[in-house]
């Protein structure tokens, strides 16, 4: 597997998680703009604090473990779409709990959309 293991992981984040959305209709793509704010931040907050540890030589990836394809500042395309998968898998695991438990996660289920 060696190269593609970083890249296996998150695939395999998409694989459990996504069909959360067709099962239990947690509608997480259809509210688009709610999962770009929750996203972004943490996407731009951890993108600069990778590219600086990678600068300051505290981080470094490991050829045999990722693609090898490293973007401007040295960082690996599959750690830039970890910033993107991981939040992504979270939101959908948690609109999936909130569907199947009820519970409100601090904000009303019509504030949500989900309809209920």
């Amino acid at each position: 597997m060696g190269q593609l293991t970083y890249l296996a992981l998150l695939v395999g984040c998409l694989v459990v998680t996504a069909p959360l959305e067709l099962l239990l209709r947690v509608r997480v793509y259809a509210r688009w703009r709610r999962l770009v704010v929750a996203v972004v931040p943490e996407f731009a907050v951890f993108v600069v604090w990778v590219l600086y540890a990678i600068a300051q030589g505290h981080w470094d990836y490991s050829g045999e473990l990722t693609l090898g394809v490293r973007l401007p500042g040295g960082i690996p395309v599959e750690e830039v779409l970890f910033f993107l998968v991981v939040p992504l898998c979270s939101v959908l695991a948690l609109e999936a709990v909130r569907r199947v438990t009820g519970w409100d996660a601090g904000y009303p289920a019509e504030e949500a959309g989900t309809g209920r």
